[in-house]
């Protein structure tokens, strides 16, 4: 029993420290809003979005102005290094989701959150653009992934490859030398229009409301109950 809770306990930490060579992970709001943080290498930069200026440089600079381009609000651009290989990391805010396709940012990315009936549909395609620069041999390794933290219960998903996580976080992936192939990602949820926030002060207020109620019915109770005694 205890080799078998300690195997399930490596499998989790080993699932949760999954190292990217391309990641996306989006953090989105009801109204569409919210922060996106991308973590690649170079050359991968320069093969899924057409990233220029790289040469002679450490490349934050075409990162942060690339991101500005595309009308986001850039948080943070660094530096970083896994295994001796350099990885360009950025953190940004933007207004609307849906204005985000097509962007010099997001050539590789198709995306957009839209009313379905009373709740909300995210779809999306992550795919290399064509025409873009190759990557040697030796840098198609490892994984790229895309991977969404939405707001409200989600009722459904496209083949998120872990399933819903943590109860609202989902994510899609593929091995580099697929991506590289130009392999798409399909990306889908469908979620509740209330936020996880909104829905948890709603249930406090109606269960404060409620204890309001009963309080205020007890003590009249109470008074009546003292009136009627003092009457007698």
């Amino acid at each position: 029993m205890t080799r078998a809770v300690l195997a399930l306990l490596l499998a989790a930490s080993l699932h949760g420290c999954v190292a990217y060579e391309f990641e996306h992970e989006f953090w989105v709001r009801v109204d569409g809003s919210g922060t996106v943080n991308v973590t690649a290498r170079p050359e991968l930069w320069a093969a899924m979005k057409g990233l220029k200026g790289l040469e002679g440089t450490d490349g934050r600079d075409a990162v942060r102005a690339l991101f500005e381009a595309s009308g986001l609000s850039v948080r943070r651009v660094t530096l970083t290094h896994r295994k001796g290989r350099p990885y360009l990391f950025i953190s940004a805010d933007f207004p609307d989701v849906n204005r985000l396709a097509g962007t010099p940012a997001f050539p590789d990315l198709v995306l957009s959150l839209r009313p379905d009936g009373d709740n909300l549909r995210l779809d999306g395609r992550w795919a290399r653009p064509p025409g873009l620069p190759e990557p040697g041999p030796d840098q198609r390794d490892g994984l790229m992934a895309v991977r969404f933290h939405l707001p409200s219960k989600v009722y459904s998903h496209r083949n998120a490859f872990a399933g819903v996580e943590r109860g609202n976080i989902v994510g899609w992936r593929e091995n580099v030398t697929e991506g590289l192939a130009g392999r798409p990602l399909d990306l889908g949820a469908l979620i509740d229009r209330r936020s996880i926030l909104m829905s948890t002060v709603g249930l406090f207020a109606s269960a404060i409301a409620v204890a309001l109620v009963v309080l205020a019915a007890t003590l009249y109770w109470v008074v009546r109950a003292g009136r009627r005694a003092e009457a007698k």
